[in-house]
């Protein structure tokens, strides 16, 4: 019987692997505080049933030789790190760790998008659909901005984009989170690597 259940259990992976996936997106809001919040699970919040924000199905390319299986475009770090005056590898690093390049992300937290904003930092930043990648890019990239003016260290600006600057200040440097410092571990680890892969790509 155990032996079945794994054999039932990879052809049900295998199925799943080689189909379309769906990405739906709900929006609930607090009937009270007017607080909203995105989720990709269809549940009840707040003891209301939450309104179907993006339906959308996505299909993954398996024949792509990139880092992405969703409508990234390679360019846009350039141009939106170009314009931020930010590293292109810099901002690519953080939206691998943060979404691995999904642009319908939804964190637990309630994080949207590539980059993985909150709304609040959506407002902050100007973005007005956090489901859309160039604009989602965008936003990161100045909420990124900011951090490192504010920090001028880049393993505090990380940490202060993954833990929030009012942690980071409150510490004097990164929060004894292990996620945090984890994150800041792994934002460095792919910096480096698509430094190396952008200068071998130039010669």
């Amino acid at each position: 019987m155990k032996r079945l259940f794994e054999v039932l259990l990879l052809v049900f992976i295998l199925i799943f692997s080689l189909s379309d996936a769906f990405a739906d997106i709900y929006k609930c809001v607090d009937p009270e505080t007017g607080e909203v919040i995105f989720t990709n699970f269809k549940n009840e919040i707040f003891g209301k049933k939450c309104q179907l924000y993006i339906r959308e199905r996505t299909k993954i390319n398996k024949n792509r030789s990139s880092f992405y299986t969703y409508s990234i475009k390679e360019e846009w770090f350039e141009e939106v790190g170009n314009s931020y005056s930010i590293d292109p590898a810099l901002l690519k690093a953080v939206a691998k760790v943060e979404s691995s390049f999904n642009p319908r992300a939804v964190s637990p937290k309630g994080a949207l998008g590539l980059m993985q904003l909150l709304p609040t930092t959506a407002e902050l930043v100007g973005v007005r659909n956090p489901f859309d990648p160039l604009e989602n890019l965008k936003g990161g990239a100045l909420y990124l901005k900011k951090l490192l003016e504010e920090f001028g260290d880049l393993s505090l600006a990380l940490a202060a984009y993954n833990a929030g600057p009012e942690k980071v200040r409150a510490y004097g440097g990164i929060p004894p989170y292990p996620e945090t410092q984890q994150y800041v571990k792994a934002v460095l680890y792919y910096y480096r690597l698509y430094n190396s892969h952008l200068r071998s790509a130039k010669r």
